[in-house]
């Protein structure tokens, strides 16, 4: 058996939806616990099939955890630093724990990972800073095999890399002396992490900024206080994406404006009012929904996780859109899909022209990455008649109670089943 989303043209959506905590600051921080000393608590964790895999994996590693409203998880019976094939292949993310495990424990065999549709991702600039913080390195079989006890360096990362700034920044706070990371990522997620760690009492400089120091504990494990993940910035772009292409009156709830100003200000150039709070966000509809131009790019620019739904907004627009694409090369393969259902959208190397407005129609459509799958949903909602998503598995990696938030947004979807064939 497997499961589709049935969508019914809902051309109004209405009333408010509470934002969930940030899937991709959620799972750095989780992936902290290995540093830990003490039981770590962590609140407002989505649950979402990432958080799940990635628990899997520290519990197969031989960490314990009770995740019900906050999620408690205790390293200190990790009795395993191999991280299997079978559990990192479905998430790319399970990456997160090479730097904390090698930092801990010296030596650690972690596969390469898998778990995306969107193009290379290599695991070059993690490995790369590991060897010159004293690590020796070797790939074999699939696995990444690491071993040595990391010494402070400088880090110099060649392209922006979130994850790798992660992993390092981790490393780091185990490490003997000062780290030194030059062109790290900005993004809130891993601000996020850095505060935690320096509440754990890391010596950490630069939060926020392209250039962060860490002194090393030389091997002391970490006091960690309670956590806080902060709210899900694409989540929040991707309601406010369902008020916009449904031209509807929508308000968020916990959610951070500051982490959402690109977003709101290409919402604003299409011509929607935003009011914004201190933890809301409320769209109020367009007289008139005006083309855009959207170039992704690191933050504070525009994400690339928001680039599928702006897509898929911009086949209502009045007028031609440009979207290019400079972070992965495959991430257009929405395009065929939102073609399917009636959008008019030519790819030219690493620019989408999408023209626009294009009256949608219901069709079977197949989901293809995670915020591939949350386009088509978006579509789905202005489509005439009935359209159903199929491998909506990807929605579920990054989305934590869709369907009853849609529904609540008056949303008409239902989750469909068929057999196998």
């Amino acid at each position: 058996m497997y499961k589709y989303l049935h969508i019914y043209e809902s051309p109004k959506l209405s009333g408010s939806v509470t934002i969930s905590g940030a899937k991709n600051a959620a799972l750095p921080i989780i992936a902290s616990s290995i540093l830990a000393k003490n039981d770590f608590i962590i609140e407002n964790v989505p649950k979402v099939t990432d958080v799940h895999t990635l628990l899997k994996l520290l519990k197969n590693l031989g960490s314990e955890f009770e995740f019900k409203n906050t999620l408690k998880i205790n390293t200190n019976s990790i009795n395993n630093t191999t991280a299997i094939y079978e559990i990192v292949k479905t998430m790319r993310a399970s990456i997160l724990v090479l730097g904390p495990l090698l930092a801990r424990f010296h030596h650690c065999k972690v596969s390469l990972p898998g778990g995306c549709a969107i193009g290379a991702r290599p695991v070059d600039l993690h490995l790369k800073a590991l060897t010159q913080m004293g690590a020796e390195i070797n790939i074999e079989g699939g696995y990444i095999n690491a071993k040595g006890k990391l010494k402070g360096a400088n880090i110099y990362f060649d392209k922006v890399t979130v994850t790798g700034t992660e992993n390092i920044i981790m490393a780091a706070t185990l490490a003997r002396g000062k780290t030194k990371i030059i062109n790290a990522a900005k993004e809130p997620e891993v601000v996020n992490l850095c505060k935690v760690l320096k509440d754990a009492g890391v010596d950490i400089k630069g939060i926020g900024t392209e250039e962060i120091e860490i002194i090393g504990t030389d091997g002391e494990l970490l006091n960690f206080k309670t956590a806080q993940i902060i709210p899900d910035r694409i989540e929040a772009g991707t309601y406010l994406a369902a008020g916009a292409i449904t031209n509807s009156k929508i308000t968020l709830k916990n959610v951070d404006a500051t982490h959402l100003e690109i977003i709101l200000i290409k919402l604003s150039e299409m011509g929607f009012c935003i009011e914004t709070d201190k933890n809301t966000i409320t769209l109020l509809p367009a007289k008139e929904i005006k083309p855009v131009n959207i170039s992704t790019t690191e933050y504070p620019g525009f994400p690339t996780d928001m680039q599928a739904q702006f897509m898929a907004i911009a086949t209502q627009a009045n007028g031609v859109s440009l979207i290019e694409e400079r972070l992965f090369e495959n991430r257009f393969m929405h395009v065929p899909e939102l073609n399917r259902l009636g959008a008019t959208i030519k790819i030219q190397g690493k620019t989408a022209t999408v023209y626009g407005p294009t009256p949608l129609i219901g069709a079977d459509v197949m989901a293809t990455d995670l915020r591939a799958s949350s386009a088509l949903v978006l579509a789905g909602l202005i489509a005439k008649d009935e359209t159903k998503v199929h491998r909506i598995y990807h929605l579920f990696r990054g989305y934590e109670n869709l369907l009853e938030k849609f529904t609540a947004l008056g949303a008409k979807m239902k989750l469909g089943v068929e057999p196998l064939p």
